[in-house]
């Protein structure tokens, strides 16, 4: 899931700022700066035969095999052995430059407790209280306007947080992490062979507008999320599901409280997926009566007033000001919902945001200012969670930066740059939370499917820098990244600066958050170390999005939350048909 990261402040290096319009305009495309030009030629002096489909982009065929091999797999031992043979096709590229992996940081009112969050990024609301008893109303900042309120389309961790707050599914996950059921009535009976699944829901459900709910509108609901026609970039998630001749998934009500679907393979992350927002059900007839014609499917859930099944529902919304929920009184566990109100401000300033903190205005801030960290971080309200999930770089890997390459000057280009990057340092001086520094892309903690953790060495597999536990070192190497780029077709003077006859230049885009401008600035500072210019292009988070999804970009920051506890989650999101696949891998 991506993620907002807190924002954080670094002063230092001239950025090119790019912000998008006021009001509700969004732009098409990224801006574009004088560098454009630069980044065009940059690879211009390295020759060689062209790469796949006649650019330097890597083959993916052999990579979207393998992934769907996993998925079939049911030899548990031989399925992590191709999820590492996954990651290392995936890290060979250099279009995925990992940075650190994800903690989480907060401020919460100390008279408020009952809140708890997951290491998938999401945070749990409706059991709050304050000093003790039920509250009125809870203030918070999450972020910004979200992207999509509607579960099918959300791709972000703020916006599945207000999901999960407004609607509920089959399971969820209680304060202590654990799966446990929620409109389900009990754990699901699987087959034998792990493939037929048989879901009993609770009796009784109803919608926010009083009318019933049942399993039917569970096959509704994730029959259109898999649809192309509804554009979920999660769509991929059901690709575990069996499908009939013309598409649909194996999935159906016995009776209306009686699921039953079939897999095409074993799932040992199942149950997480039916927590997971994507799973969660939309009511069919809100859905179809406000987009009639099927061109937005998204228009049910733009603004307030819509249906949902949850603890709450959205009272108001003004756009980019603000958002309102309140206690939705036909949730099955209404009774047992302890805050009436949710508030919500929307913002991505984390300078007004700790203001409005610390004037009394907001009761919970997810995110603080960079400067603001030693001051508040031994204070009783600053936490610190974690997170399962890596903050990385994302290279296009079709981007007119490396035309003229052959597909491993390309993969070099791109290793270079992850050589000269001095992570140690970004996580001190800008996420200062103890972050861990990454030499992988799938982090520490994560389940190999089989009772043990994934990122490890054993006798059935080492990573290719060992005592990293990774793929490079994490010690900065400004000799081996210029030895890559000079493999590449750059060329260097006697002091390891690039030739002007061979120049490297980068546009990379970001949102304007100020911890992402500040890691921007650092990489800008680290990649000058060798004569390599960057331009930092910022844009609004709705915006950004966009050109990051559509390719619009060179190089881009990314972040990942796991969704599940399951490797494939960070790996099958690069299959070329996935919707978060923006480093456009086999696109």
């Amino acid at each position: 899931m991506k993620k907002k990261l807190l924002a954080l402040f670094l002063m230092g290096a001239m950025v090119s700022s790019m912000l998008a319009g006021c009001g509700s305009e969004q732009k098409d495309t990224a801006a574009k700066t004088g560098g454009d030009e630069a980044a065009a030629t940059a690879g211009a002096s390295a020759s060689g035969a062209a790469g796949a489909s006649g650019k330097s982009a890597p083959d993916w065929t052999a990579y979207t095999k393998l992934i769907k091999e996993i998925y079939k797999d049911t030899d548990m031992v031989d399925r992590e052995a191709k999820m590492h043979e996954a990651e290392d096709m995936l890290m060979d590229t250099g279009a995925v430059m990992p940075l650190y992996y994800y903690n989480d940081l907060y401020l919460l009112n100390t008279a408020f407790t009952g809140d708890y969050s997951n290491v998938f990024g999401y945070k749990y609301f409706m059991h709050v209280k304050k000093d003790g008893k039920n509250a009125k109303v809870m203030r918070l900042n999450l972020a910004s306007e979200p992207d999509h309120l509607d579960p099918a389309l959300n791709t972000t961790a703020d916006g599945g947080c207000l999901a999960l707050n407004s609607f509920a599914g089959l399971y969820t996950y209680d304060k202590d992490g654990k799966l446990v059921p929620e409109l389900a009535d009990g754990e699901p009976e699987v087959s034998e062979d792990g493939t037929q699944y048989t879901v009993k829901v609770k009796k009784g459900l109803k919608w926010s507008d009083g009318s019933g709910l049942n399993a039917n509108d569970f096959v509704y609901s994730w029959q259109r999320a898999a649809d192309p026609k509804t554009g979920a970039d999660y769509a991929y998630l059901f690709d575990v599901f069996a499908k009939d001749a013309d598409g649909k998934l194996k999935v159906e009500a016995k009776d209306d409280n009686t699921i039953t679907f079939t897999l095409a393979a074993p799932c040992s992350y199942m149950v997480g997926l039916m927590a997971f927002p994507t799973f969660l059900p939309v009511q069919k007839k809100a859905v179809e009566a406000a987009d009639k014609d099927g061109s937005n499917p998204g228009a049910w859930a733009m603004e307030a007033g819509f249906v949902t099944n949850g603890a709450y529902t959205l009272k108001s919304w003004k756009h980019k000001e603000s958002m309102v929920y309140v206690k939705n009184p036909n949730y099955y566990d209404a009774d047992n919902v302890t805050v009436d109100e949710l508030d919500f401000m929307l913002s991505a300033d984390d300078t007004a945001i700790l203001a409005a903190y610390q004037a009394g205005n907001l009761d919970f801030a997810d995110t603080v200012p960079t400067g603001e960290i030693k001051n508040l971080k031994n204070k009783p309200d600053f936490h610190v969670i974690p997170n399962l999930g890596t903050y990385y770089v994302a290279f296009n890997v079709n981007s007119s930066m490396f035309d003229g390459m052959t597909t491993e000057q390309a993969s070099d280009t791109r290793k270079a740059l992850s050589k000269l990057i001095d992570r140690q340092y970004i996580i001190d001086t800008i996420g200062q939370t103890e972050q861990k520094l990454a030499t992988s892309f799938i982090p520490p903690a994560m389940s190999d499917g089989h009772g043990g953790e994934f990122k490890k060495n054993d006798d059935a597999y080492t990573y290719p820098v060992k005592d990293a536990v990774g793929y490079y070192s994490p010690d900065v190497d400004v000799d081996g990244a210029v030895a890559l780029l000079k493999k590449a077709g750059f060329q260097f003077d006697d002091n390891n600066q690039l030739s002007e006859s061979t120049p490297l230049h980068i546009n990379y885009l970001t949102n304007d958050g100020t911890a992402h401008v500040a890691i921007a600035q650092a990489l800008q500072q680290d990649f000058s170390a060798i004569g390599i210019t960057m331009d930092i292009n910022q844009e609004d988070w709705q915006t950004f999005l966009n050109d990051r999804k559509q390719g619009n970009f060179d190089v881009a920051r990314e972040g990942w939350l796991a969704d599940f506890d399951d490797p494939i989650n960070m790996l099958d999101m690069f299959l070329p048909e996935s919707g978060n696949n923006d480093c456009q891998l086999g696109k």
